[in-house]
């Protein structure tokens, strides 16, 4: 039997960001299809199986889909096929399964989104400044909007 890793998310109005937490994981599958539909599967370091899937609220594209596998945890940007706020992560209605939760280190309200500096393009999710992997690999961390600002 598979077990299920935490997984944390957060949105932005044209992508969700899921942060699957899971230390030196091997052999990992992520699939994303149109319908909205997420499915994860890898081993962890000590053979443990953990998989899952999700039915998101809305439809995403598959071809924006990115996935970055980091030594802590495995990061995924989902691009929404439609830009826009959903209400909830999954299209479900029900409370979610416990190991889904909200990632407030990366959480943005509609409001705020556009006071966001740097986070366009998504450089910071995949590497630093000069091209290569960062010690943090699968850590997102966000701009210093003051030194982003010039001040």
């Amino acid at each position: 039997m598979s077990r299920h890793p935490e997984v944390l998310w957060a949105q932005r109005s044209d992508k969700v960001y899921l942060t699957i937490a899971l230390p030196d994981a091997k052999d990992v599958s992520v699939k994303c299809e149109q319908r909205g539909f997420f499915s994860f599967s890898a081993t962890s370091a000590q053979g443990e199986s953990f998989d899952f899937s999700l039915e998101l609220f809305g439809s995403i594209l598959p071809e924006g889909c990115r996935t970055k596998t980091g030594l802590r945890n495995i990061i995924s940007l989902i691009q929404k096929e439609e830009k826009g706020w959903w209400k909830r992560l999954l299209k479900s209605e029900e409370k979610p399964a416990p190991y889904l939760k909200v990632d407030w280190n990366k959480w943005c309200d509609e409001d705020e989104e556009s006071a966001e500096v740097g986070l366009d393009g998504d450089a910071a999710l995949y590497e630093d400044g000069d091209g290569e992997s960062s010690d943090d690999e699968g850590m997102l961390y966000l701009p210093d909007l003051e030194k982003a600002r010039g001040k």
